[in-house]
């Protein structure tokens, strides 16, 4: 990987090219998208908060990973979780998404967090091996039980 693509810490000003990023990835994918205007006006919002960061890297911006911390009772600093990771399809197998991933539990641990977390549908083989590769095995390395994530969508009353 040379200079031009490092990952770094992104700003608010790369909001813009990471929605695009983030919607071309939906799309891929056949999931809505609320499309680039309103994810470039949310990811401006949630960058300016300490509890959020993206790692980015390429020049322009091809690889991203967006991070939250939340609080957490059992956990000093809080617990990380990798909200959206992506690599432009041109620019897969090359390192790029590695090197984000790398580069954003650095960041989570520089912030303080004491845990980091992913979410992966089952299906998603791929991303499994890759997040395996990288140390976030699909099975608790003690107890051997798989590791789950619930969600319920919410409404207001």
């Amino acid at each position: 990987m040379n200079e031009p693509d490092s990952p770094r810490v992104a700003t608010p000003a790369d909001a813009a090219t990471m929605a695009e990023l983030l919607d071309a990835f939906n799309r891929e994918y056949g999931e809505p998208s609320p499309g680039p205007a309103f994810l470039a006006g949310r990811l401006t919002e949630l960058l300016s908060r300490s509890s959020t960061f993206a790692i980015v890297a390429g020049d322009p911006i091809t690889s991203l990973g967006l991070v939250t911390i939340r609080t957490n009772v059992w956990v000093d600093g809080g617990i990380a979780l990798l909200d959206e990771m992506y690599t432009t399809p041109g620019q897969r197998s090359r390192g790029l998404g590695g090197a984000v991933l790398t580069a954003a539990v650095a960041e989570a641990a520089r912030r303080g967090a004491g845990e980091f977390e992913i979410e992966v549908d089952e299906p998603d083989v791929d991303a499994h091996r890759f997040y395996a590769r990288h140390g976030f095995p699909l099975r608790d390395p003690e107890t051997g039980d798989r590791a789950f994530v619930l969600r319920k969508e919410l409404t207001a009353p």
